[in-house]
């Protein structure tokens, strides 16, 4: 039981700490250009400029956010600071999900791969919603659950880095796993979330009967 407690708390905290790293090393377009930091991307600025620098700028912060959001103490010892920056973290998604949505049509990667990005913005808009209002209506278990939905589906950014890594690493041909990469960085999150939130929905049903 020890163990496996040290290794839940290894895991978020290693998962907290890409989180931040990625989110900072994504602003790396601002000192070296789009064009030399994330090439892959670059033809966005020619078909949605703005709309490619919204996503880009704003989904990071969103990253960054989720440790702070996810952090048990912070909601117990600064209750209004978790639902302020709450707010920030929604409206920055609402704002890069839209942006991410509509330059994902503009990929040249492919449909596969636009289909996987535009089903992502729109999935992660739309927990995201769902989040806020049961926040809103105070249903604070409900609440918890879609806003843990849309952690998974912002960790996105993480993992699509790690595909992207692995391909780069082992020069595999990036015009034909890229379109893969599409779909695996944020459907394997989003069906692990779920799992979870199952077995602790079942896990608190058991303890409610016990008790």
């Amino acid at each position: 039981m020890a163990r496996n407690i040290r290794l839940n708390r290894v895991g978020r905290w290693g998962a907290a700490v890409a989180c931040v790293a990625i989110a900072l090393l994504s602003y790396r377009f601002a000192l070296f250009g789009v064009q030399e930091s994330m090439a892959y991307m670059a033809h966005h600025l020619e078909t949605g400029r703005v709309l490619f620098y919204a996503h880009i700028a704003l989904a990071p912060v969103a990253l960054a956010i989720v440790p702070f959001q996810l952090s048990s103490r912070l909601r117990r010892k600064l209750p209004a600071v978790h639902r302020w920056v709450g707010r920030l973290y929604v409206f920055v998604i609402f704002l890069s999900g839209i942006a991410g949505f509509r330059i994902a049509f503009n990929t040249a990667a492919g449909p596969v791969a636009a289909s996987g990005f535009a089903l992502l913005g729109v999935i992660w808009l739309g927990v995201t919603t769902m989040g806020l209002v049961h926040g809103i209506r105070r249903n604070f278990v409900q609440h918890r659950a879609w806003m843990l939905r849309s952690v998974a589906l912002t960790f996105a950014a993480v993992t699509l880095r790690l595909y992207l890594g692995a391909v780069m690493s082992m020069g595999l041909p990036f015009e034909i796993f890229y379109p893969a990469i599409a779909w695996l960085c944020w459907v394997p999150n989003a069906v692990v979330m779920e799992l979870y939130l199952r077995r602790r929905g079942t896990f608190d049903r058991k303890r409610m009967a016990a008790a």
